[in-house]
């Protein structure tokens, strides 16, 4: 997520103090049941198809009873026992992991030396991490993503991934965040597991065929949903969310691409309402 000014994260707050809570969806109409996932071959990986529905809840008690075929989740807080029981359920899941920044409350925060740790990235206890020391970030990604691999996740969701594009406090470049996204996706398909490209929209052309599917914030409120149609020309899901705009402004324009889309809560609770 981390793509908010301290000013756009007041409003948007405010905004979604004020939203009320909606399941069924805004058409009224009761999603259908979870799908049954064919059969994957030894050394397949996952690919989720454009328009797949999808539920993303970071924080509070997990859900479990919307009624999508897609999960995304905390990798740290989700137990194996979860990922378990939605996978008996019919879901797929994605494992979210900050791989960009520090995050000061994770339990590996000590493993990480202190060069690797620039400026605050807007969010409390977090700070960017310095991608171009690779022999450095490289194992303590691999540790995260054996992670989610051993609790049983189809896909990561790799987070914090455009860190050229911010102040940082490092002399990071394109050429650096290029070589990091595409060091993070062959971590993740050595471990057998789909990888989605957060946000990072100008590297899209070049990404595209590195990564299973695509995770967005806001592309409806900047304007920017357009770019991500490489994913959907390559059969990969765009998986979306906005906080600010209701789905009143995005969803037409959300079925015309293709996109997976949401509004949710900033804190990404459980609330969803989905296109």
């Amino acid at each position: 997520m981390k793509r908010f000014t301290t000013a756009v994260v007041a409003g948007l707050l405010l905004l979604a103090a004020a939203a009320c809570t909606a399941e069924p969806d805004d058409d009224g109409e009761t999603p259908g049941p979870a799908p049954t996932w064919p059969a994957q071959k030894p050394g397949e990986r996952w690919q989720p198809r454009p328009g797949t529905p999808w539920q993303w809840q970071l924080t509070g008690k997990l859900d479990t009873s919307v009624d999508v075929p897609v999960y995304d989740v905390d990798g740290f807080n989700t137990t194996k026992e979860e990922v378990a029981a939605l996978r008996r359920d019919g879901r797929r899941t994605i494992c979210y992991i900050s791989t960009g920044a520090w995050e000061d409350f994770r339990p590996d925060a000590a493993d990480f030396p202190a060069p690797l740790l620039g400026k605050g990235n807007g969010w409390k206890g977090e700070r960017w991490l310095d991608i171009r020391r690779t022999a450095d970030l490289e194992p303590l990604m691999a540790k995260r993503f054996d992670m989610c691999r051993d609790k049983g996740f189809d896909a990561v969701e790799p987070d914090n991934m455009d860190a050229y594009r911010n102040d940082s406090g490092f002399p990071l470049t394109a050429d650096d965040q290029l070589a990091y996204n595409r060091l993070i996706a062959r971590l993740a398909h050595d471990r057998g597991m789909a990888v989605g490209l957060k946000n990072d929209l100008d590297q899209i052309p070049q990404l595209v065929g590195d990564y299973d599917f695509a995770v967005n914030e806001q592309c409806a409120e900047f304007d920017e949903c357009e770019t991500l149609t490489p994913f959907i020309k390559a059969g990969k899901a765009v998986f979306h969310a906005e906080y600010k705009l209701p789905t009143t402004r995005f969803c037409k324009q959300s079925k015309r691409l293709q996109l997976s889309s949401l509004q949710k809560k900033l804190d990404l609770d459980a609330w969803r309402r989905a296109c």
